[in-house]
């Protein structure tokens, strides 16, 4: 599978690759949003990012590998995020609810890129796909982990199965509000919409309330 290393690059000053490629993929996330990957030139992208064409290709091989670099650093910001706000010992129905309020947040923070990264990761590599689904999966596991941490600090009887489920269910509706903002901010706010949402998971998870933690 491909990693950002992988991604060949003429140039060999680390720091100067890290740069140019920020700049890349800020420049590539607003073009994609406009026209969509395949009606984005990679002239159009080196504009946009600030540099030229043959500036451009002393960063990358193809156009496909902007795509991907754009989808793994999205993943890799959103997790950067993530585990930023979560810092807690013990989870109760509180902290549950701050996790997953601090999430839909980062989407709500990042919907630009949540949009273009749902709208064409289709177009990845048979290469690069699974290892940016695997990103997915890793932010998945985090939301596990703390589901669990709450099943047992409240002495549920919920099986592994549901509680993957569940995390599953958190992930996709934190992304739900960027790709579904058109239809949901005419009738939510972001607050608005993060209670009902944990409201039913936490209805799935212990349909009685849960002890004080």
């Amino acid at each position: 599978m491909p990693n950002k290393q992988e991604v060949q690059a003429t140039v060999k000053n680390e720091e100067l690759i890290r740069i140019r490629r920020e700049q890349m993929i800020k420049g590539a996330v607003s073009l994609f949003k406009e026209k969509g990957f395949h009606r984005a030139t990679t002239r159009e992208i080196a504009h946009a990012s600030g540099f030229s064409i043959g500036t451009l290709y002393e960063y990358i091989r193809k156009k496909e590998d902007i795509l991907y670099l754009v989808c793994d650093q999205i993943y890799d910001e959103v997790q950067w995020r993530l585990r930023g706000r979560l810092q807690y010992r013990r989870v109760t129905a509180e902290t549950l609810k701050k996790g997953i309020a601090a999430y839909f947040k980062i989407m709500d923070e990042m919907q630009d890129e949540v949009l273009v990264m749902y709208q064409e990761a289709k177009s990845l590599s048979k290469e690069a796909l699974p290892h940016v689904l695997n990103k997915e999966l890793e932010m998945v596991e985090i939301f596990v982990d703390m589901i669990r941490a709450f099943v047992r600090s409240e002495g549920l009887d919920v099986p592994e199965t549901a509680v993957r489920l569940a995390a599953h269910n958190i992930v996709v509706q934190g992304q739900m509000w960027a790709f579904r903002r058109w239809a949901l901010r005419k009738q939510y706010t972001l607050e608005e919409y993060t209670e009902l949402q944990t409201r039913f998971l936490l209805n799935a998870l212990c349909p009685d309330p849960p002890k004080k933690g």
